[in-house]
């Protein structure tokens, strides 16, 4: 994940992910969208899912990029947005708070 907040006016953060195929691409998409739209925050937009090599979801202040890996390797946003921070979003708990604004005791999630 990268916080793009000060380097990028129109979103806060990157969330970078890649599958191996297009079907686990949009596997991933599947997965992030129903998670999100359970939560109450259903996708502005999505693009690309028909080519499935680079798949868009647009959450306002998130973006979710999902690649497929050889298309990542190519576009290496992580390269392209080098001063951008990188954030360990497994730090987040269960809420999306950061881990000085979670609750004391609070569990800190763990990716599945």
């Amino acid at each position: 994940m990268l916080d793009v907040g000060d380097v990028l006016g129109i979103a806060e953060a990157f969330v970078i992910a890649e599958g191996t195929n297009r079907r686990q691409v949009k596997t991933i998409v599947e997965e992030v969208e129903a998670a999100l739209r359970e939560r109450g925050s259903p996708a502005l937009s999505r693009e690309g899912l028909e080519d499935a090599t680079w798949v868009l979801l647009d959450y306002g202040d998130v973006v979710v990029h999902v690649f497929l890996d050889e298309t990542r390797r190519y576009y290496d946003l992580e390269r392209l947005w080098a001063d951008a921070a990188r954030v360990d979003w497994e730090r987040f708990d269960e809420a999306g708070r950061p881990p000085s604004s979670a609750p004391p005791g609070a569990a800190t999630p763990v990716a599945r």
